[in-house]
């Protein structure tokens, strides 16, 4: 599947859920979700256009005090389609981090400097770990629900992962640190 078109399926999950705006899409790709997917208005209105163009999804103007709001719906094609890529076994499992690219050409500058990057990564990761964790105990209160197994599965393996980071920074600012 092309790289560009992985929001779609995003959005395909999101709506499996329940219909929604794009703005009520941008709200819940930046809360649980930003934890390992990240997308823009930028990127969800034009596929929002091409999926509807294809039939995958449905859209309906109302008015909200006075407000037009523009909701979509999944069709049963764009139901087809979720299914069919949650079926694909290829998956790419990249990550990108700028803190690792610029700690990767650390040597150009001081070691303070990249230690200082790798406290600024740090607090990010406590932050979202703190989240994550609130998610993780709020989800295994309730996991009678299906798509909370899932939710919860997605946020404990942001735990580990996010504890590991936090047990690599301590590492790399030690050997850093003795470095400088």
């Amino acid at each position: 599947m092309a790289r560009e078109k992985r929001i779609d399926m995003v959005i395909l999950g999101l709506l499996s859920h329940e219909d929604l705006t794009g703005y009520d899409m941008k709200k819940r790709i930046d809360g649980a979700i930003s934890f390992f997917w990240k997308g823009s208005f930028g990127n969800i209105y034009p596929a929002l256009k091409d999926m509807e163009n294809q039939g995958l999804i449905t859209k309906s103007d109302t008015s909200v005090g006075g407000r037009e709001r523009t909701t979509y719906r999944i069709t049963e094609s764009g139901r087809d389609k979720l299914k069919d890529w949650l079926r694909d076994e290829q998956a790419s499992n990249e990550l990108k981090y700028e803190t690792l690219l610029k700690l990767f050409f650390g040597g150009v500058e001081t070691g303070e400097v990249s230690v200082r990057n790798i406290e600024v990564f740090e607090e990010q990761i406590k932050k979202d770990l703190k989240v994550l964790k609130t998610y993780c105990e709020t989800l295994e209160r309730s996991l009678d629900v299906e798509d909370h197994v899932y939710y919860s599965l997605t946020a404990s393996f942001g735990v580990e992962t996010y504890e590991a980071y936090l047990k690599w920074c301590v590492k790399a600012k030690k050997l850093l640190k003795r470095r400088v």
